[in-house]
């Protein structure tokens, strides 16, 4: 039987993943990260929800990331550009090369797609 071409984003099924940003990468705070992967393709897709405490830690991205923010407020800031201010019902992409930190204001939840 083949799997369904219709998937729902449905965190409810889902045990969550737990992390937290690398020693190395934090800048302030205790964040801490629960991520429900409801899809992934090999390596190279991965879309869900993921939602993060308040702290501040350093970002870089290798990949391509679009994001939907569901709840909380977060403050994104790349490397000699300017800081963004994310809250519900923003939308956005990370593409490849992006460098910065992401400050989690208020507990913030997202929806993504991550493709490598």
């Amino acid at each position: 039987m083949t799997a369904p071409k219709f998937l729902s984003v449905d965190i409810e099924s889902v045990e969550p993943e737990l992390g937290a940003p690398a020693p190395d990468r934090l800048i302030s705070g205790d964040p801490k990260f629960r991520t429900w992967n409801v899809e992934e393709q090999g390596d190279a897709l991965y879309a869900g929800i993921w939602e993060a405490t308040p702290g501040k830690w350093r970002i870089e991205y290798d990949e391509w990331e679009f994001c939907h923010i569901l709840s909380g407020v977060s403050v994104i800031s790349e490397e000699g550009g300017e800081a963004r201010t994310v809250k519900a019902g923003d939308s956005f992409v990370l593409r490849p090369g992006f460098r910065g930190s992401w400050e989690v204001l208020e507990t913030t939840r997202k929806e993504y797609v991550i493709k490598l």
